[in-house]
């Protein structure tokens, strides 16, 4: 049965959408709701989740219904589909009503397979009358961006709680949840809200390879730092994230003086502005988009090559999802991260407003880490989602280019840190516990007495930040591991031995040169007291050290043509044709093909097709129609539509 279920998948993979092969877990995902039952995917973004409801609702005889949270994003993903010759509809707010009532009608004879829904349409009378309707058979229920449904989640949506009422209502559908991040409470709380039964949870890897991770400290004016990675991508799609609404503005003001395409976007904007705006980023109308974290979700644009966060985000999660916008495609991109003292202080004075502001620090701190790393990026990133990192680190990220950070004795502060580990029960994560060391004289800890502990105050040779550097690398190396929801810090049994036989810890850790002093001269031995606490003080500021930078690769020039000889290449090699001219004309002229069809068509130029296909093209030269099935992303009714043109183009002298 699975077999054959595997066949008739991979039938309608290469006649409907013209891939040969299935990625990650689309085909365990694919089997299993084929198999009816309950699924919860983490797949990366641009991992390819929308085959995994669309496929076996090609398969199935019923409807599907996908729940998305963004109107850009239904008429992205039914644009696509009708495309590929399939029959899928959405049905909101912006559809006129004689159109609305053709789509119903359209579902009610059968004639339509998918049908994408926002949460809150979903609820109406109309949808549900329509989706009760004895004509009607609804075989797969899929709710994409599954973590709004989260409160844990980094974008909760209270009307995403109000799908659950369909588990009873059609008891013979299979649900499907798709997300690209999750925790591990996160994950529990979208099995229990959407009440999947006996779910099988498929986590794909959170590592998108073709993602270059680059970390830098923000210059006075990070202006020249953001033109920098924008030369590199000349002529390419990116998108910028700022934290305010008006580092927005005149942050697009300024680019737009220096000549580049470029909008920007934010909650400030009208509704009309900002869905022009977007639609322009979206149709290649325009390069540059400036935004805050209002901009991006759902956005199906698969050819971003750049994402640069001008101020640091809140949280890893937050973070991890805004650069899986680049490079959906696969082809090679840039994740660029800015950072200051300042991004922290402007994100803190918003945990006032928050619940539960030790929660929102724990999720600052991972932030923090990450960005003030001393080891591969992308180790740092997927550890924080419970992945291990087993790739090559060549050209990975910035820290890979400029080689690991030198390791120095940190005996003296581990063993601190450690020892107030224990010494406070056990039971404290790290914000606390490095409160402990710094002497605060906070409420939680005169109540708890732990201002009477030995180790109350002993850490002051170090800020705040710089001991959660410290924490952070005493994870990696196995002495200490966070457990529970509040990351509570426990010792390993490495790091108990350590402490008890006080052995010489080495860390890559960069001690400004102010405290650059021997261990061995700033403590007395084995004493948990600075031996000349007077004059080491308290640590004044946030302090971001950052070790000397080589010229990485992506720096050796501004020019796209060496970027994509030098350094970082990865997929890069799949758009360089190297001395084949007739393949660079072939791309070019297929590129403003595809930008003219796309406009008399009303759609995103990637809904003809990809830039992967585009140059795919390029180099196989097809010369005939059957030559054109070979072509990665060009599938029956695409051929059928577009392949005389393709032809044309090829076989232009």
């Amino acid at each position: 049965m699975m077999d054959f279920v595997g066949k008739e998948a991979e039938v309608v993979l290469k006649s409907v959408f013209g891939y040969d092969s299935f990625r990650l877990l689309q085909k365990d995902i694919i089997s299993n709701v084929l198999a009816k039952r309950d699924t919860l995917a983490i797949m990366p973004t641009g991992g390819g989740k929308s085959l995994c409801y669309q496929i076996p609702a090609l398969i199935f005889e019923g409807l599907t219904v996908v729940v998305s949270p963004l109107i850009s994003l239904m008429q992205d993903q039914v644009a696509a589909l009708n495309a590929a010759g399939v029959n899928a509809v959405f049905l909101n707010s912006t559809v006129e009503w004689e159109d609305y009532k053709d789509s119903m009608n359209s579902i009610r004879r059968g004639e339509t397979k998918i049908v994408y829904l926002a949460p809150e349409t979903l609820v109406t009378p109309k949808i549900n009358d329509l989706l009760h309707d004895s004509r009607v058979t609804v075989s797969c229920i899929t709710v994409d961006e599954a973590h709004c449904v989260s409160e844990w989640g980094h974008d909760f949506r209270p009307d995403y709680l109000e799908i659950s009422s369909l588990r009873n209502q059609f008891k013979d559908a299979v649900f499907l949840a798709l997300t690209a991040t999750a925790t591990l409470h996160v994950r529990e709380d979208i099995i229990k809200n959407l009440r999947l039964q006996n779910p099988a949870v498929l986590v794909s890897s959170f590592d998108r390879p073709n993602i270059y991770l680059d970390v830098r400290q923000k210059n006075r004016d990070a202006l020249d730092q953001v033109v920098e990675c924008i030369k590199r991508h000349w002529d390419e799609s990116g998108i910028i994230y700022c934290f305010s609404k008006r580092q927005v503005d005149e942050l697009t003001d300024k680019l737009d003086r220096l000549g580049y395409s470029v909008l920007n976007y934010h909650a400030g904007l009208t509704d009309e502005v900002r869905a022009d705006h977007q639609t322009k980023f979206i149709r290649d109308q325009v390069q540059i988009m400036v935004a805050t974290l209002a901009f991006g979700m759902g956005i199906d644009k698969p050819n971003v090559r750049f994402v640069i966060h001008y101020d640091m985000p809140k949280s890893l999660e937050q973070y991890y999802q805004e650069i899986g916008r680049a490079g959906r495609d696969g082809l090679a991109s840039e994740a660029l991260l800015l950072y200051s003292a300042g991004d922290i202080h402007k994100i803190r004075y918003f945990f006032e407003e928050a619940a539960d502001k030790s929660r929102c620090e724990n999720l600052l701190q991972g932030m923090i880490s990450y960005a003030t790393g001393r080891t591969c990026r992308r180790k740092l990133l997927l550890s924080y989602f419970g992945e291990t990192f087993t790739g090559k680190n060549e050209h990975c990220c910035d820290l890979c280019d400029t080689g690991p950070a030198p390791e120095i004795d940190m005996t003296i502060p581990c063993q601190k840190l450690m020892s107030c580990i224990i010494r406070t029960g056990n039971r404290f994560g790290s914000a606390y516990v490095i409160d402990v060391l710094l002497g605060s004289r906070g409420k939680r800890i005169l109540e708890n007495g732990h201002n009477m502990l030995s180790t109350w105050g002993i850490g002051r040779e170090l800020d705040k930040n710089q001991w959660h550097e410290v924490v952070n690398l005493l994870i990696e190396k196995n002495f200490i591991t966070k457990f529970g929801d509040y990351n509570i810090l426990l010792l390993t049994n490495e790091g108990l031995a350590a402490l008890k036989n006080r052995d010489k810890i080495m860390l890559p850790f960069n001690m400004p040169k102010s405290r650059a002093t021997k261990s061995d001269d700033l403590y007395a031995e084995g004493s948990f007291t600075p031996k000349y606490h007077a004059s080491v003080g308290s640590a004044g500021g946030i302090m971001f050290p950052k070790p000397e930078k080589k010229k990485s690769a992506w720096a050796q020039s501004n020019s796209q043509q060496k970027t994509q000889k030098e350094g970082f290449v990865l997929h890069k090699k799949e758009v360089d044709f190297g001395e084949d001219a007739e393949a660079r004309r072939i791309q070019t002229d297929l590129k403003k093909w595809r930008r003219r069809k796309a406009e008399e068509m009303n759609v995103p130029p990637y809904v003809i097709f990809g830039d992967r296909t585009m140059n795919d093209i390029a180099i196989k030269k097809p010369r005939s129609e059957v030559a054109l099935f070979d072509v990665n992303g060009l599938g029956e009714k695409k051929v059928e539509k577009f392949g005389a043109d393709i032809l044309a183009i090829v076989g232009e002298e």
